[in-house]
């Protein structure tokens, strides 16, 4: 094997290895708030999110272009910058895992390869107009849009609901919740596990595989989406406790409120070729659901340490990225597999952390308790 099909092989390995910590990375995007309210189990959660996972892989690849030829150059790009990009996305996944911190594997991802293209191939190798374009307009904008979305739709249906009994309420939405949870996993398939296919298929482009500008091959969509549905079927519990119990006091209405309004802004956004991040399109969906309803307590403390690791995520990986790019670019296969050993040590000693306080799906829900207070719209009268 030479050194350019080894690096073509590893990188594939190294892009389904992110795209499995991007699924258990980002479960509690599409259940944390199901399994809050109780409207799923636990286990039955991650096993249907990750069965739709799978099924929205398939549903569009508009973002799988703009990964594979919008951000970067791909005529530049070799295998080894992509695997640098990908082992600066992984770390940070693992990190703000342990962390229990929802950060975005999106923009570890984008992070990983602006860095690593940068230091290998300079600065004409980013395009930094689509990565404004297609990455940071909508990072700032869709968080906002899906809180205000979220935030309406709560008043709402509370409004509505307000003379009905809180028993009958909880049961009715707990049913819609199942329906809403379900339509973001698969909204979270058809955008995220596009940008591991898009980088599978940068892969193959930069070794002259595929052409300029293709679309995945169908395989790439299939290993893709495998890999994305099994990382969230083993389930991120720390994370989904983090956004389910963290953030805000919430009840089945809400929870329905939030994840209707994190699908249309995510599917929108999907067929209009915007990579952005669902973990921070459904936070604040959240957010937004916290503040729809009257007296319901608003983690700010929370909410603020995850903007903060928002706001880190993308030149964090990149330094990541840049660091193991000017090892792989100039130390050839010896580079590379250095920088893989390195990897695999960082990342087994942040496994071995993480057993220290276990979460699982036993204890998911043990963080945070839902007070018991009015289920009020905000601005109701007492």
């Amino acid at each position: 094997m030479d050194h350019i099909t080894f690096l073509v092989a590893l990188v594939i390995v190294t892009a389904l290895a992110f795209d499995f910590t991007n699924g258990f990375h980002d479960t509690a995007n599409a259940m944390a708030t199901s399994i809050a309210t109780g409207a799923l189990r636990p286990k039955v959660a991650v096993l249907l999110s990750g069965a739709l996972n799978l099924v929205g892989a398939f549903l569009s690849t508009e973002v799988a272009k703009t990964i594979s030829g919008g951000i970067v150059d791909d005529s530049l790009v070799t295998s080894g910058m992509i695997f640098a990009g990908l082992v600066g996305a992984i770390l940070w996944n693992l990190m703000t895992w342990l962390l229990g911190l929802p950060s975005s594997s999106s923009h570890a991802l984008f992070g990983g390869l602006i860095g690593a293209v940068w230091v290998g191939a300079g600065r004409h190798g980013v395009h930094f107009d689509k990565v404004v374009e297609k990455i940071l307009i909508p990072a700032v904008a869709s968080p906002v849009v899906a809180g205000v979305a979220a935030l309406a739709a709560t008043y709402l249906a509370y409004r509505l609901t307000n003379r009905a009994r809180k028993d009958t309420v909880t049961k009715g939405f707990r049913f819609g919740q199942i329906a809403s949870a379900s339509l973001v996993s698969l909204a979270h398939g058809t955008n995220d596990a596009q940008k591991t296919m898009g980088v599978i298929t940068l892969a193959l482009i930069s070794c002259g595989a595929l052409g300029h500008n293709a679309d995945p091959p169908v395989w790439v969509i299939l290993t893709a989406g495998l890999a994305i549905a099994l990382g969230t079927y083993l389930g991120g519990w720390r994370i989904i406790r983090t956004m389910g119990k963290g953030l805000v006091d919430i009840e089945s209405p809400q929870g329905f409120a939030a994840e209707s309004a994190s699908t249309a802004v995510i599917l929108s956004s999907a067929n209009l070729g915007f990579a952005l991040s669902t973990t921070q399109v459904c936070s604040g969906g959240i957010l937004g659901a916290g503040m729809g309803r009257r007296l319901a307590e608003v983690r700010w403390g929370t909410a603020g340490r995850m903007a903060l690791a928002w706001l880190v995520t993308l030149p964090s990986a990149a330094v990541v990225g840049a660091v193991a790019a000017s090892v792989v670019v100039h130390g050839g296969t010896p580079g590379v597999v250095v920088i893989a050993v390195l990897a695999v040590a960082v990342a087994g000693g942040i496994v071995v952390l993480s057993r220290r306080n276990p979460v699982h799906a036993d204890n998911v829900n043990h963080g945070r308790t839902t007070s018991v207070r009015p289920a009020e719209p905000a601005g109701a009268g007492a």
